[in-house]
This record gives C-alpha cells, structure tokens and sequence, in this order.
C-alpha cells in the first residue's frame, strides 16, 4: 500500500486546488438514435433520432476532469455570441467550483463538433468552426485576464485544439507570465512545431502529434524516447510525457529520466477526449507539487478509466481511487466496481444491445445452492452483474458472528466465476437503490420468493425490464453449514 498511499492523498487533497486552462473551447453535441435502413435518395443510412445531450468539449472537457476530480477550475478562452456560447457559458457557471472568464466575439461562430451515434458507433461527425487566429483585440485582453488569474492558482493548462486562441505568439507570451509567477505550465499540444511553447513544464503528445513534431519515427520505446529528447533540447521544453494509446504512456524529462508505464485500461471502448483527462490528472499532482514520475502514473491509470466509458467522459475521484486500490489486482477482482462506474458499463452494454441481469445475495459461504443460481441468472442475460450485501448489512440481517468471510473476499470469489460479470458491493439492507440506479432488464431472485415479494420487481417491470424466479437447490444453506461447525460436525 506504501507505493499508493501518495497517489490517493492527491486525490484526497483536490478540494485544495485551482488550476487555471486557457485554450479553445467547444460545445460536443452528441445525437444519438438507430438505423434500420439505407436511405432511397443515395447510398447512405437514414438515423432515426431518439436523443441529444451537449457538453463541454475541448479546452472544456479538461474543466469537466478538473471539476470530477475535486479541483477548483478557472477558464480563460473566448466563444461567438450565439446559442452555443451561451450553452457554453451556463455549463461552466452551473458549478460553484469553476471560474469563467470567458471573452465574446460576434464575427466568428462558437466551436460545436456534432457526432451522430447509432448502436454505439460514430455514422458521422460534423464541425461549425473559425480556425482564424483572434484579433489583436482578443488576444490583449485574454493576456490580461490570465495575469489577473495567476495570482489565483496552482498550475496553468494549455489545451491547443488548433481553432485560433493558442496561435502565434500567444503561447509563449502565457508561458512566460506563469513561469514568471512561479507556476508550472502542460501543454496539450497541437501543430508540428512545439517551439511555440518553449519554457513549458511539460507537454503530452500523443504518438502521431510526436512523430510529427519530431520528424522522426515512433514506433517503439527508443524511438519514443529519441523523439521525446529530440523535442527537449530543440524546443526548449522541460518534459514530454507521450501518450501512446495501447502501449500506455512513456515520460521522458530534461533531467534525463525514462519511464515507460504500460496501459491501465482493460476494455477501450471510446478514447475520445483520454488527453484531456491525462492533462487534468497531471495538473492535480503538479499543483501539490508531487514528483512528476508519481503525476504520470495518476494520468495513466485516470486515462486507463476514462477510456473504458464511451463519448467525451470524465474520471471521477472516486473511480480513481478504486483504481489506484486495484491496479495490482487480476482482472478477476476487477469485475469489482463501485454503482457508479457500475452504472456506466451497464449503458454501455444497453447500448450495445446486450441484455443485463441482476442478482443479490450476501454469498457468505459459496455452496452449490448458490452456483445454481448464478448459473441460471447468467442463461437468462448476456451480462450478469450480482449486488453483494456489505459487510455491515450482512451483520444486520445475519447477526454480529456473519459474515465468515469480508465483503472483499466474497466479492473476489464471486468475480472468478465464468457467469458473473460485475459484482457491486452494497451496505443498504436491500438492494433497491442500487436497482434504481443500474435498471437492469432482468431481475433474478429464487422461486422461494413470488414476484410480488421480490425487492424491485414493479421497478424493473415499469422499465420494461421482467422478473424470473430461479428453482433453488434443495439442502444447501450457509446458515446450518455455520451452525454444523459450531457444533463440531
């Protein structure tokens, strides 16, 4: 635990915070519906919508990491005096925790990227966009706004998306004024030539961008590392951490230290906005002044979580530190996930068209009564996810002897059975929280029971969801195996 316990006081120490993003903001539109046929009129898909949802995206979705990881955020950017800057607006001003400074420009449109999604997959993104670099105007005033900000924060975040507020020679001008004021600059870069950011802390290439950058090759570990040093002494920057998808991440500083950290994720579903969240997680360690080696493996397990969600996602503080909790366990004890985290894999599988299932128990002792089951839950689901009762609720339906076995372990053991795919602890006596907020589509309980005795039935049944009684194992029961080994039997 000694190696993690640094990792986790970070998270801890969030609240005490502020880091400062200055770059292009966006509004991310996602519309999501079906497609069941081509249309007549060309060879395309005809989308059937069903929903929308808007969020902040680019230079905004770094706030949302900073914000879900209990940090004190402050903008500075600009956005076009139309509806989607006004969207962008209210979502920064709705938290207590964020500070906007946020210039108005009536010649040019707010950013908004729009991706189209239909079982899971992106059929088509559309851009409304200026790239022009801001009038002298502009650029003066967002000047004037960070020198006023820094005396507020702990670090400053470049989030470069390529639209016009990062361009020429504002970088360097921002750069200066933090180092200046003794603060720690990450640059989430963009373009081929990193000069532009001379004097930064640190900058976070994803391999393409440091191949570019670089003109060199990078396909492999040396070739990272010559590519990243290439970088330190030609632009003047003091670290790269280079982001390299699958392979995970290597940190490559001035100094002359090489740290290769292998991926955290165990399932990718969308690596959409993974930078932001890795700039976010970085920004958190540098502001508490932590080593740089110990922010990356922050960065690296937070993009390892955000990677498994779909869309433009964010890390929360509490999934990070399951994960940083985990992150030496087998991929049998991480099945084990906490409601929330639990709740997104669900959507996702809904999205997918999977059916998901639902099963409760305390599981104190694992007997053939329980094996049966589990295995008549899984057949009824693609997906079976079992609600553990805590140790807590097992001694207040139990008894002060129960649980024989902590809830950890019981959740461990459950986890290393083929038929089970996630197993969410809960310390209610019944598991209808927890139901209201997974809504699986099938809620398994044994035939001792009758629907309308079984904890959620009418919910799951209102959701569209149904209720299958499983026939129970005659002669197996943990409460006479306990009294049998009282007894001496």
């Amino acid at each position: 635990m000694s190696t993690r316990s640094p990792l986790i006081n970070l998270i801890h120490r969030a609240k005490d915070v502020e880091v400062l993003c200055v770059g292009d903001i966006m509004l991310d539109r996602f519309i999501y519906g079906s497609v069941e046929r081509i249309s007549p009129e060309a060879p395309i898909p005809i989308m059937r919508i069903e929903k929308e949802d808007s969020m902040l995206g680019g230079a905004g979705n770094v706030v949302r990491n900073l914000l879900s990881l209990g940090t004190n955020a402050r903008f500075c950017g600009l956005i076009g005096e139309d509806e989607a800057g006004r969207t962008i607006a209210g979502l920064l001003n709705e938290d207590d925790h964020c500070t906007a400074n946020l210039l108005m420009d009536d010649t040019r449109p707010t950013s908004i990227k729009t991706r189209y999604m239909a079982s899971n997959q992106q059929m088509l993104r559309a851009d409304q966009e200026s790239i022009a670099a801001l009038s002298e105007k502009h650029q003066s005033d967002l000047l004037l706004d960070v020198a006023e900000s820094l005396g507020e924060v702990n670090v400053m975040v470049l989030s470069d998306y390529g639209k016009g507020v990062l361009e020429g020679d504002i970088p360097g001008h921002l750069i200066h004024l933090a180092k200046k004021a003794g603060i720690a600059v990450i640059v989430d870069p963009k373009g081929t030539d990193y000069s532009k950011y001379r004097g930064a802390t640190l900058v976070t290439p994803n391999r393409k961008e440091l191949s570019e950058a670089s003109r060199m090759a990078c396909d492999s570990d040396q070739s990272i590392v010559a590519a990243a040093q290439s970088i330190i002494e030609n632009c003047g920057i003091e670290n790269v951490l280079a982001t390299r998808s699958q392979d995970g991440m290597t940190l490559v500083t001035k100094a002359g230290d090489v740290v290769h950290l292998p991926t955290q994720a165990r399932e990718v579903f969308d690596v959409s906005g993974a930078g932001d969240t890795v700039v976010a997680s970085l920004a958190l360690a540098l502001a508490l002044k932590a080593d740089l080696i110990d922010g990356a493996k922050l960065a690296n397990l937070a993009a390892g979580i955000v990677v498994a969600k779909t869309g433009t996602a964010s890390v929360f503080a509490d999934e990070l530190i399951d994960a940083i909790h985990h992150q030496d366990l087998n991929d049998v004890e991480a099945k084990i996930l906490n409601r929330d985290s639990a709740k997104e894999r669900v959507q996702h599988w809904q999205r997918q068209g999977l059916s998901v299932g639902f099963t409760n128990g305390c599981f104190d002792l694992l007997h053939p009564g329980h094996i049966s089951l589990l295995k008549q839950s899984g057949a009824q689901c693609d997906k079976l996810i079992v609600g553990l009762n805590s140790d807590a609720s097992v001694q207040r339906l139990k008894g002060p002897e129960r649980p024989i076995q902590n809830e950890m372990a019981r959740a461990t053991v459950l986890s290393s059975l083929a038929c089970v795919d996630l197993v969410v602890i809960f310390d209610e006596d019944t598991p209808m929280d927890l139901l209201s907020r997974l809504l699986p589509d099938v809620l398994v309980k044994g035939a001792d029971y009758t629907i309308d005795q079984v904890v959620g039935a009418d919910l799951i049944q209102q959701n569209g969801g149904r209720v299958f009684l499983a026939q129970l194992e005659d002669g197996f029961s943990t409460t006479n195996t306990v009294n049998k080994l009282k007894n001496g039997a």
